[in-house]
């Protein structure tokens, strides 16, 4: 059972809180994110553009029927982030990155914000839709995470649709791949003459970020988040990002949010990024944007700056009441939500 939300409506420090946030009407609520990064105008031509926002609107859209059907929000997320990963335009699903072995490695998670219980997988390989299979983790065994060859196995006895590795194959992401090796390749051997080279293909946000997710709310008030990714180009020793950590690039709350990340997962999982701004809301009576802006604009850059790094990435978030906050400081972030006339909103760059 959930504790009672003690900032909202409490006295705290010797003062009356208010609750900040105000309902909306209807409370139904979706927002998807695709990854955020240098995603400035001209960055994509008008045909790349197109596409991207045509499969961004039917992720929403899916969600959001999902929601005015009666359904739940835990089937609206899932709905969403599937459309997302059936895509080669994302780094989910379909167009994941490669790793450092030339193979795709996907990991997912999945809360619901009434119970929160939460499912999370990673390092998959044969599996389409890896959230629904964190969604089985949660809702079909008493664990949280499993990885590899024990997720999978539970997904075959499950039913889980699985593919072959060459599924995952998009020729874009393969030389992305081809690029950043070739790069540390002519780094090593500079080093060894006694020169300096800095990496500038595995620092591209294209490589490094592409994740996607989703919050709703729904017609119960309940809240639920989820999130997918295939991590870094060229990840190394079986790497784990973000997005499978329930609190990092995951979260869910009834008492506070829903949120999903997308960023540098280093710094998301040091930060612990989407608890963070649930406590936010939960303890100072924040509202959803501030609360977004406090980690995304504030925390995160700082944390990088400790690292000589830009620590880069975005949040998606929602309320009970459907107040949403998006933040993100790089330069665009993919993104798409249902406006209070039922309409979708689609965008991609910070303006």
């Amino acid at each position: 059972m959930i504790l009672p939300l003690t900032a909202f409506g409490q006295k705290s420090a010797g003062r009356e809180v208010k609750q900040l946030q105000s309902p909306q009407n209807p409370a139904l609520g979706i927002v998807i994110h695709g990854g955020a990064g240098v995603i400035t105008r001209g960055t994509l031509t008008p045909e790349q553009e197109k596409e991207y926002r045509v499969v961004l609107e039917q992720a929403v859209l899916a969600g959001y029927k999902v929601l005015q059907a009666g359904g739940t929000s835990l089937d609206a997320v899932e709905a969403a982030v599937r459309i997302m990963e059936d895509s080669p335009l994302f780094n989910a699903g379909k167009g994941a990155v490669f790793t450092s072995e030339g193979t795709n490695e996907l990991d997912a998670s999945i809360m619901d914000g009434k119970t929160l219980k939460a499912g999370a997988v990673a390092t998959l390989k044969h599996i389409k839709n890896p959230i629904s299979l964190a969604r089985l983790v949660m809702q079909k065994s008493p664990h949280v995470m499993m990885i590899g060859e024990g997720a999978e196995k539970f997904a075959r006895e499950n039913g889980v649709e699985t593919v072959p590795q060459s599924y995952f194959f998009t020729q874009r992401r393969f030389d992305a791949l081809k690029r950043i090796q070739e790069e540390e390749k002519k780094k090593a051997e500079a080093e060894k003459a006694g020169k300096k080279v800095s990496l500038v293909e595995s620092k591209k946000d294209e490589n490094r970020h592409g994740t996607v997710g989703a919050v709703a709310v729904d017609k119960f008030g309940n809240l639920a988040a989820a999130t997918s990714t295939g991590g870094m180009t060229n990840k190394k020793f079986g790497r784990v990002g973000d997005a499978p950590i329930i609190g990092a690039g995951t979260y869910a709350n009834n008492n506070s949010c829903a949120v999903s990340a997308t960023g540098w997962g280093e710094y998301f999982i040091r930060l612990g990024v989407a608890r963070d701004i649930s406590a936010i809301m939960e303890y100072q009576a924040m509202p959803i944007q501030q609360a977004v802006d406090a980690v995304i604009q504030r925390k995160l850059p700082a944390l990088g700056k400790m690292d000589n790094e830009d620590a880069d990435g975005g949040v998606i978030a929602i309320d009970k009441f459907g107040n949403i906050g998006i933040s993100f400081n790089s330069e665009g972030m993919y993104r798409a939500y249902i406006d209070m006339n039922g309409k979708p909103v689609v965008q991609i760059y910070k303006d």
